[in-house]
């Protein structure tokens, strides 16, 4: 016999898209380029682009918990070069340092108003290698394609802060429903139904291999980012001194 009843959810093919809109944990994992960044603990952290001067942080999102866990999507973010402002800053580098400065908020629990010593300090970084492992609440969106050879993208809508009340409902483990982004949302994924599969009205006795073995095999539970509790600082840390570092450094 096989007691399907505290089987786990079955989860989403993997070609199929996250839902436009939806909110969950994921965790940031920069993958290296072998650019040089402005500060000696970035050493080949960067990517650098194919069809311009910019440079970039290539990521790795990944769903913790929930309906998507496992479920990865990959965004990069220029942190310098490309199209300047009228002030001679990179344009991409505005727009990605705004949205490292929520990630803090968001995995830190700041709130974005809190403007005091101690909440400046969380947000200080010794180097973009400081956001390596970030665990934050994000709104993910499906991307459309931006020409019939290629496919449709999930990528990071907006980081969810404190001050938006998803943050702390996907904290609590709840159900949050998405907000789509695209006026037209794409197909999706959508997570498992409930109720009983069609199968489940026929007779034991005609359904002998009904009881899959895989469906026993437990999710993997959500991990705390590694930065989380770090006691240490970096084998490479820069000559000058350092800022103190955000909270998770310092354990």
């Amino acid at each position: 016999m096989y007691d399907l009843n505290d089987a786990q959810p079955q989860m989403a093919p993997a070609g199929d898209l996250i839902p436009d809109g939806t909110f969950a944990r994921v965790r940031m994992t920069i993958r290296p380029g072998g650019v040089n960044g402005s500060s000696p603990l970035d050493a080949g952290l960067l990517t650098a682009s194919k069809s311009s001067d910019a440079k970039m942080l290539d990521c790795e999102f990944t769903v913790v918990e929930g309906a998507f866990a496992r479920r990865k999507f990959w965004q990069n973010f220029t942190v310098a070069g490309g199209k300047l402002d009228d002030k001679g800053v990179s344009k991409g580098w505005n727009i990605a340092k705004a949205a490292f400065r929520a990630m803090v908020d968001s995995a830190l629990g700041l709130d974005p108003k809190d403007m005091s010593d101690a909440a400046k300090a969380k947000r200080t970084l010794r180097g973009l290698k400081d956001l390596d492992g970030i665990t934050f609440v994000a709104r993910i969106m499906v991307e459309p394609a931006s020409s019939p050879q290629y496919k449709d993208a999930n990528k990071l809508a907006h980081v969810v802060t404190p001050d938006e009340p998803q943050h702390s409902a996907v904290l609590r483990g709840e159900a949050v429903p998405p907000e789509p982004v695209n006026a037209k949302p794409r197909k999706a994924a959508e997570p498992a139904a409930q109720g009983g599969p069609a199968w489940a009205t026929t007779p034991p006795a005609a359904n002998p291999n009904a009881g899959a073995a895989w469906n026993t095999s437990p999710a993997a539970p959500a991990t705390a980012p590694a930065w989380a509790g770090q006691t240490t600082a970096p084998a490479s840390p820069p000559p000058a001194a350092p800022p103190a570092g955000p909270a998770w450094l310092n354990g």
